[in-house]
């Protein structure tokens, strides 16, 4: 369905209530937390405003964002396009914004190939760059997550480690198998999901019409998808190097934040440690159903860290490391998207 890039695509009511969503669930999971701890409360540490902690958590947070950015814009120059400075620094925090106050992060790939058409790129190419981006990061936090779950001494030995470890891997295989076949053997998937589409037909879950609908677009996404992955991968060998690039330095910033969280709080929690939990953290968010993984990212980040650092400074860390990597990007984010509406408005009037 094409995009209109003269009208922002924003339900505004069903917009208000997701993030309501989000700030409920963001609260019950700091609640719920905080009643495991048997009424352990937010205080803050002044040993966080130390001149190297606060240097470092900013340095890190300019590259955090600006990495984000350069994954995006590597990825557009590979295919073919480029897009200002400018314009990409306002996408980095429309997406943030749009992927925290929606289920899964489905606003933020609407919201970017919304932005990126008004900024001239062809609707498929932008739904091909922002796809492949997202999959460059699945690809390296999926492939990570169940290795860790199995040699990370801090889950190793852990309930959850035993009792879905090998559903894990199981479901990791089949996520990436699922992705190599859309990229490499795309007929292959047509006749499965073809036949999928008709068992539902036949249960009557959806209709004839439905079913036929369905199936072309599947196919069309599929088959368009694996075309401007192959445009990718012979695009310039500096522009694709350099997405994969800095998609690790995005990944490693956005994993890096708790270490120096602890390390301010004179905590010796072994980096790499920290690391890893950070990226178990990460794909359990990625199924997470509400908006910005809200609820649920506070409870696993919480149940992880717990056996390392006192009650009285797990709120505070899980706060912080909110603050840092999502709450400070979507305050820019609605500020931006302001900005944006009243300067199309101004064109427009």
């Amino acid at each position: 369905m094409p995009i209109n890039t003269e009208k922002q695509p924003i339900a505004w009511k069903r917009l208000l209530i997701f993030s309501g969503l989000f700030v409920v669930l963001t609260a019950l999971g700091f609640y719920s937390i905080q009643q495991f701890f048997q009424g352990s409360e937010l205080q803050f540490d002044s040993q966080l405003l130390q001149p190297a902690v606060l240097l470092s958590l900013l340095a890190l947070l300019i590259v955090y964002f600006a990495s984000d950015g350069l994954r995006l814009y590597f990825t557009l120059r590979a295919l073919g396009y480029r897009v200002p400075a400018a314009p990409m620094t306002r996408l980095i925090f429309i997406n943030m914004f749009f992927s925290n106050v929606t289920p899964m992060a489905t606003g933020g790939g609407f919201a970017q190939v919304w932005y990126l058409a008004k900024q001239g790129v062809p609707v498929g190419r932008a739904t091909a760059a922002t796809t492949i981006r997202t999959v460059l990061a699945v690809i390296f936090i999926f492939t990570f997550t169940p290795v860790l779950l199995l040699t990370l001494p801090a889950l190793s030995d852990s309930t959850l480690s035993k009792s879905i470890g090998g559903s894990l891997a199981v479901l990791v295989t089949a996520y990436l198998t699922f992705f190599a076949m859309v990229l490499f053997k795309t007929h292959w998937l047509i006749a499965p999901i073809n036949g999928v589409l008709r068992v539902l037909t036949a249960v009557n879950l959806i209709s004839a019409h439905k079913c036929r609908v369905l199936g072309f677009w599947s196919k069309r996404e599929m088959l368009r998808f694996a075309d401007s992955f192959r445009d990718y991968c012979k695009g310039k060998p500096l522009y694709v190097w350099g997405s994969v690039f800095f998609t690790v330095v995005f990944l490693l910033s956005l994993f890096s934040f708790p270490a120096i969280l602890l390390w301010g709080l004179d905590y010796t929690v072994p980096y790499w440690q920290s690391v890893g939990l950070l990226v178990v953290t990460t794909f359990v968010m990625y199924f997470a159903p509400t908006p910005g993984a809200s609820g649920v990212s506070e409870g696993v980040f919480g149940s992880f860290f717990a056996q390392f650092v006192q009650s009285n400074h797990l709120l505070l860390i899980i706060f912080s490391w909110r603050f840092i990597t999502i709450y400070l990007g979507m305050l820019i984010g609605m500020v931006t998207l302001q900005y944006e509406m009243l300067a199309s408005r101004r064109k427009d009037a």
